[in-house]
């Protein structure tokens, strides 16, 4: 018997439909990531893809007894290591198509939202990997240093449902380790991310939140905790079009109020006392030192019920209530976060030394995320039945609730006329005992017929 290795069919019939829906090999070609011999990037991505579903690494992949049906090892890393590839380009293409099937499941009013955070990337272990820096986790409860990057996410959510939309491993200029490899092409794609790991997070924020606009993602809000909230950010993103909704710290920044300067403790004093809603105290409009119109919302810290928290919101039209519920969209991408670490095998699978490696493998880690959300969402959402979804939906709407009591009377009489005369009775007796002790108002809504029988 000789096996048919048949390079197409890697995927398992799960991924295969899904593969096909958001049309992900078309996008990595869109993307420019093609090979012009030897195996094809199609097949190498589903590769790679596929490895966390079978629970291998490429290394126990090649230690098994189907080694021989997988390409030799310089393949796969040659893949990984290509700096001409353009992974931000197929990431976006991705996450664009995937937001436009998840937003036709989503109601037109629901507030659709940019969500910013960064994580740690370690590589604790390492000592010659491209770019390496020495970082500060202040996520973390021991406020540790560590040997990494920090990854910078943007994502996309409409509360149901979190797509990953773009990323950059921070580096950093005064605490780096490795610098540039002088081999990279510097008219790449990879020489040009590389620059970009040696900027700040406000540095790129604006220029990722850019990105994602131009190429049609539909979103109001962005928004992102008390590490990135600076007034000379919130109104970058303000002068793009979008609002801000985000946690702020007492720090130097000042706030207007009656031409004055305040900070924002003072800012807690003038705020008037909000009655009747649990666990907010006060909210006040006011002015950023730049001339941005804000509102803040003054909520208990829950972990320390002494102290209070302050969340902002560049839309004042928004209720208090509606700011707060909205901002907890943003606990999506630390769910994200969690999942792609612990689960999706990020920063662990493989150890290159080159940036261009963690580049594309932390953007298949993103893909997977996709595709896996796209299936909970189909999974989980029954408008994804499609055309008799809505016809049911439109039937049950126009169904008035007096009619289907009356049609629910008819089909009982039907059926009691198909019975025998010693079940009619006893079911005749018991309906009467029950309508007997309807309210009158229901019972004027019952068939004639069934009332006086």
């Amino acid at each position: 018997m000789i096996t048919n290795n048949d390079h197409n069919k890697q995927l398992p019939n799960e991924l295969t439909s899904t593969f096909k829906e958001l049309k992900v090999l078309k996008h990595l070609r869109k993307a420019g990531i093609t090979k012009s011999f030897g195996f094809s990037c199609s097949y190498l991505f589903q590769l790679i893809f596929c490895l966390i579903f079978e629970n291998k690494n490429w290394f126990r992949t090649l230690e098994s007894k189907k080694s021989t049906d997988f390409p030799a090892k310089d393949a796969v890393y040659r893949f990984l290591h290509q700096s001409t590839f353009a992974w931000r380009r197929f990431l976006l293409f991705l996450s664009v198509h995937t937001i436009g099937k998840v937003t036709k499941l989503t109601n037109h009013d629901r507030p659709k939202v940019l969500i910013l955070d960064d994580s740690s990337y370690d590589r604790n272990r390492s000592k010659s990997v491209e770019l390496l820096a020495r970082c500060f986790d202040h996520a973390s409860q021991k406020m540790r240093f560590y040997k990494g990057f920090r990854m910078l996410t943007l994502g996309w959510s409409d509360g149901a449902t979190f797509i990953p939309v773009d990323f950059s491993l921070l580096s950093s200029k005064k605490s780096q380790i490795n610098g540039i490899s002088s081999k990279v092409d510097k008219r790449s794609s990879g020489y040009k991310r590389r620059v970009e790991a040696l900027q700040t997070a406000p540095e790129q924020i604006p220029n990722m939140i850019e990105r994602a606009m131009n190429v049609g993602i539909d979103a109001s809000y962005v928004l992102m905790d008390s590490w990135f909230t600076f007034q000379p950010l919130v109104k970058n993103i303000k002068d793009q079009g979008l609002d801000v909704i985000g946690m702020v710290k007492n720090l130097k920044q000042r706030y207007l109020v009656d031409g004055k300067r305040v900070s924002l403790k003072q800012l807690y004093r003038l705020a008037k006392p909000t009655t009747g809603e649990k666990g907010i105290l006060r909210s006040i409009h006011t002015t950023q030192a730049n001339g941005v119109r804000i509102k803040v919302v003054f909520v208990r810290n829950r972990n320390k019920k002494s102290e209070w928290l302050a969340i902002l919101s560049t839309d004042c039209t928004l209720s208090d209530q509606e700011i707060i519920r909205i901002y907890s969209m943003r606990w999506d991408i630390e769910v994200f976060f969690k999942t792609t670490k612990s689960l999706l095998k990020l920063q662990k699978e493989f150890q290159g030394r080159s940036y261009d490696s963690l580049i594309s493998h932390t953007t298949i880690v993103f893909a997977r995320y996709i595709v896996l959300s796209w299936q909970n969402r189909c999974s989980s959402d029954q408008r994804t039945l499609g055309g008799m979804f809505y016809e049911l939906s439109d039937e049950i709407s126009d169904l008035d609730w007096t009619v289907a009591l009356q049609q629910l009377f008819e089909l009982l009489e039907d059926t009691l006329k198909k019975s025998n005369k010693n079940i009619q009775k006893l079911i005749k007796s018991q309906l009467q005992q029950w309508i007997a002790g309807l309210p009158n108002y229901i019972k004027a809504y019952l068939p004639i017929s069934v009332c006086e029988s």
